[in-house]
C-alpha cells in the first residue's frame, strides 16, 4: 500500500460539561504549541459529541468556538443528535442494520457517543483517531519535597509517534483518577472494613493495592517520573484475557478498518473503555509516554487559566459532593462487574458473585454508617439485577460487534 503524504487524525470528545469549551481551547493552543496545526503532513479534524442531559447545557455550550480556533484545525464536526438521526435514516433505508440494531449501537449514553464519533471518523477516512476526555487536561504533575511540580504534555505529538505501529496506544493519567476520597480510617470504619468492599467492586485494575497506594498519597496520583524520563513506550500486558485501557488520552488506529472493534457497556453502567479491553488479545497495544491530568472532582478549573497549584489537596469524605461521586462510581463499577467476570472468567462466574455479595452483605453496613448515606445498600440490589441480567448482557456486546462488522462494511464499500 503506498504511504500516504498527509495523514487525517480525528479528535474526538465525548463531553457533556459546561467548561468543555475552556478544554478545546487548551487542547487545540497545546496542538499548536507542539508543532501539530499547519503541519505539511498531518491534518486535524475535531469531532465532538455532546449530551444535553448531562449538566442540562444547551448546544452553544459546545459549539460557540471562536473563528481563531477553528483555523488552527483543518474543520470541526459535530456529532450531534442530527448528525445521528441523518445516519440512521440512511442506515435504516439503505438496510444496513434494522431499526433495533440502530437504536442499540447510537442510543444515549458513553459508548454510543464514542461508536458515533468512531462512526463518523470512519466514514470521513481518518487514519487515526484520538480520543480526550473533557476532565483532562495536557499536563503532568509530579512532587518533589511536598511541592507539587508541573509540565506540559504534548499528547497527541506523542501518540501520533508511536500510533501507525501499533493498534492502539494509550497514555497515562494523574491527578484525581480515583473517585475513591481519602478516608482517615478509625474505629467507624477500618482498613479491615474498607478493603473486602473495594475488592468486591473493584477489577484487575481498580484493585485495593493501587486504592491503597493512592490514598497514601492524599488520594492524588503523581506523575511517574522515570515514564517521563525515559520517554519510552511498553506494549500493554494482558491479564485475565483483557488487554487494560482508560477511555482517554486513547489513540485508534483506523488505517484497516477490520482490526477495530466498537464500544460496549451494560445499559445504565459505565465500562465501555473495560469493554473493549477485552476485545484486545490479537491487538498491539501500547502504553506512551504522555500524561493527562484528571480534574475529577471539578476543583481545579483554574488550571485552563494558567493557575498551577502549589500543593493538592486531598479528597476527603467530608463533602455530599464527594461522597454521592464516589456512591455513582460504586454504581457504575458493580453493574458492569458480572459482565466482565462472564467474559472473562466464566468458569469460576459464580463463585466469583458469591464471594462478592458475601463481601457486601459483611461491610454495606459499615460502608453506609460511615458515609452517613443509606443508598449505599442498593449496591447489592444492582448486583443481583445485572447478575441476572448478565447473558442479556452478553448477547447484546457480542450483537454490537456485529453491527459494527456491518457498518464497516457498509463504509468500506462505498
Amino acid at each position: 500500500m503506498e504511504k500516504k503524504s498527509v495523514i487525517d487524525v480525528g479528535i474526538g470528545f465525548a463531553t457533556g460539561r459546561k467548561n468543555f469549551l475552556k478544554v478545546l481551547r487548551t487542547y487545540i493552543y497545546n496542538w499548536d504549541e507542539t508543532g501539530m496545526t499547519h503541519h505539511g503532513s498531518i491534518r486535524l479534524h475535531v469531532l465532538i459529541a455532546y449530551d444535553l442531559t448531562y449538566n442540562k447545557t444547551k448546544p452553544s455550550d459546545f459549539t460557540r468556538i471562536s473563528a481563531e480556533l477553528k483555523e488552527k484545525v483543518e474543520d470541526i464536526q459535530f456529532v450531534d443528535a442530527r448528525f445521528t438521526q441523518d445516519t440512521v435514516r440512511e442506515l435504516t433505508e439503505q438496510g444496513v442494520i434494522d431499526p433495533d440494531e440502530a437504536e442499540m449501537f447510537f442510543s444515549s449514553g458513553y459508548a454510543a457517543m464514542r461508536n458515533a464519533v468512531l462512526y463518523a471518523a470512519v466514514q470521513r477516512k481518518m487514519d487515526y483517531l484520538l480520543f480526550l476526555d473533557d476532565d483532562e487536561y495536557p499536563l503532568a504533575v509530579t512532587r518533589a519535597h511536598e511541592v507539587a511540580l508541573w509540565s506540559g504534555q504534548p499528547v497527541l505529538a506523542t501518540h501520533l509517534q508511536y500510533i501507525s505501529d501499533a493498534d492502539i496506544t494509550n497514555g497515562f493519567h494523574c491527578g484525581y483518577i480515583s473517585p475513591i476520597p481519602f478516608i482517615r480510617f478509625d474505629e467507624r470504619l477500618t482498613v479491615d472494613d474498607f478493603r473486602p468492599f473495594v475488592e468486591a467492586i473493584s477489577n484487575d485494575i481498580i484493585s485495593w493495592d493501587n486504592i491503597a497506594r493512592i490514598m497514601k498519597q492524599g488520594g492524588v496520583t503523581y506523575a511517574d517520573t522515570q515514564v517521563l524520563i525515559r520517554n519510552q513506550p511498553a506494549e500493554v500486558p494482558e491479564i485475565n484475557g483483557c488487554k487494560f485501557i482508560s477511555g482517554s488520552n486513547l489513540c485508534l488506529n483506523l488505517t484497516d478498518p477490520d482490526r477495530l472493534y466498537p464500544f460496549f457497556n451494560p445499559p445504565g453502567a459505565r465500562g465501555e473503555d473495560t469493554f473493549l479491553s477485552t476485545c484486545l488479545s490479537q491487538r498491539k497495544v501500547m502504553r506512551v509516554p504522555c500524561y493527562a491530568f484528571h480534574n475529577g472532582f471539578s476543583i481545579y478549573n483554574y488550571l485552563l487559566s494558567g493557575v498551577l497549584p502549589a500543593k493538592l489537596q486531598p479528597i476527603t469524605a467530608e463533602s455530599r459532593h464527594v461522597i454521592n461521586r464516589f456512591y455513582s462510581a460504586c454504581i457504575g463499577w458493580v453493574r458492569y462487574k458480572p459482565l466482565l467476570l462472564y467474559i472473562t472468567q466464566r468458569e469460576q462466574y459464580a463463585r466469583k458473585i458469591d464471594e462478592m455479595r458475601g463481601r457486601l452483605s459483611a461491610t454495606l453496613p459499615k460502608i453506609s454508617a460511615y458515609f452517613q448515606m443509606k443508598e449505599f445498600h442498593k449496591i447489592m440490589d444492582e448486583l443481583d439485577r445485572y447478575d441476572q441480567d448478565v447473558e442479556k448482557h452478553y448477547a447484546q456486546f457480542l450483537q454490537t460487534r456485529q453491527i459494527w462488522e456491518k457498518l464497516n462494511a457498509y463504509l468500506q464499500s462505498r
